[in-house]
């Protein structure tokens, strides 16, 4: 009831400037997926469903320097799930994006139901704070958070951010529990140039809902409790592209070794003259937990590494492995892209554990846990 309640007051203040911006004509858009997959590893089973995401998009320009814009878009999916003896189905239909924003040549603020993500890294990001990307879905989809962001760009290629959360019950990036419904979360970052590339400094505070902690083994003797994030990223050009992400997560919980978390990724990429062009990216991905900051005392570590090479006009070959060093288990995923104008056919496979350690509750479910193959047919108008 209180997201409901949430949609219909962002729904007031977001199309109240639809007078102005329907003066101009508005834009439909959309994208039509189906997809089919089995997983022999889970007696046979086999996973169909059909998604479909329209748009709504349309603006007006106030000045010759300043427009005002709106997009809403639905997430409306089904799914079936059986293996012969027993099926499963689901289906719902939600809001997916639903925004204004007023922005100028070097402003912008957006209010509504948006996709907020920052950072260099590719396949691990320690900074995947707001989002759920995973660089294995080739449709790169991800529930949104209602905030209000604001972000200012300097002449120099400086630029910072603000932003405020509310209304989010869900766990979002890595995130283990959910924020605090009645309680706003808040933060910034600051963006500047430094040589022949960029550092960047991040912050962010919540209030994390603790109601859902395990019994055995709590966290905290209070339901709610403080946490607050640091972070320092940076990315240049050296030849080859490198980059960190560095990320200390702070929170007032009772287990001492739970108090901090440190993560870290390191990363390259380089394309290699090699056919149409190799280009490779690699990542390794620490993690450590302390009482203490900097004293770990326990870690994880990962290493991945993803290869992108184009067959030709219309075909794409991506592979990505990762290797986690604590359990010393492989996660090799393969897909095939084939492209025309307005449609895409992803062919891709995938051998894994069954649990899922690489995905962890960043991912929030097992779709490529164990062994299967997928086939997504995308139609985008």
């Amino acid at each position: 009831m209180k997201k409901l309640t949430t949609i219909s007051f962002l729904c007031q203040i977001i199309f109240s400037p639809l007078s102005l911006v329907f003066a101009q004509p508005a834009n439909l858009s959309g994208q039509l997926s189906a997809y089919a997959g089995v997983d022999p590893d889970s007696s046979f089973e086999i996973r169909t469903g059909i998604l479909y995401i329209p748009t709504l998009s349309a603006e007006k320009s106030l000045t010759d320097d300043e427009i005002i814009d709106v997009e809403a878009s639905l997430n409306a999916y089904g799914t079936l799930e059986t293996d012969f003896d027993d099926a499963e189905t689901d289906a719902e239909i939600k809001p997916y994006r639903l925004w204004t924003r007023f922005s100028s040549s070097q402003f912008e603020v957006r209010l509504g139901l948006q996709k907020i993500n920052f950072g260099s890294a590719t396949l691990m990001r320690p900074l995947m704070w707001f989002d759920r990307i995973d660089a294995r879905d080739p449709l790169g989809l991800t529930e949104g958070v209602y905030a209000l962001l604001a972000r200012y760009y300097f002449l120099n290629n400086a630029n910072i951010w603000g932003w405020g959360l509310y209304g989010n019950d869900d766990t979002k990036g890595w995130e283990s529990y959910p924020s605090d419904e009645n309680t706003l979360e808040y933060g910034s970052r600051i963006q500047v140039p430094l040589l022949n590339g960029e550092i960047a400094a991040t912050f962010h505070h919540r209030k994390v809902d603790l109601k859902d902690q395990s019994p055995e083994t709590p966290l905290s003797s209070s339901d709610v409790v403080s946490e607050q994030r640091y972070a320092l990223d940076g990315k240049w050009d050296a030849g080859i592209g490198l980059w960190f992400e560095s990320v200390v997560v702070c929170q007032d919980v009772d287990i001492p070794d739970q108090r901090y978390q440190l993560l870290t990724d390191l990363g390259f990429d380089y394309t290699f003259d090699l056919g149409n062009g190799l280009n490779m990216i690699g990542e390794h991905f620490m993690r450590e937990y302390s009482e203490n900051l900097f004293e770990a005392a326990k870690h994880d570590s990962i290493s991945a590494v993803s290869v992108n090479y184009p067959l030709g006009l219309v075909d794409n070959l991506t592979a990505i492995v990762n290797y986690d060093w604590d359990n010393h288990d492989w996660y090799r995923y393969i897909n095939w892209q084939r492209m025309f104008d307005d449609w895409s056919i992803y062919f891709s496979g995938f051998w894994n554990p069954e649990q899922n350690r690489v995905a962890n509750d960043r991912i929030g479910d097992e779709q490529f846990s164990g062994t299967g193959v997928r086939v997504i047919i995308v139609f985008n108008h």
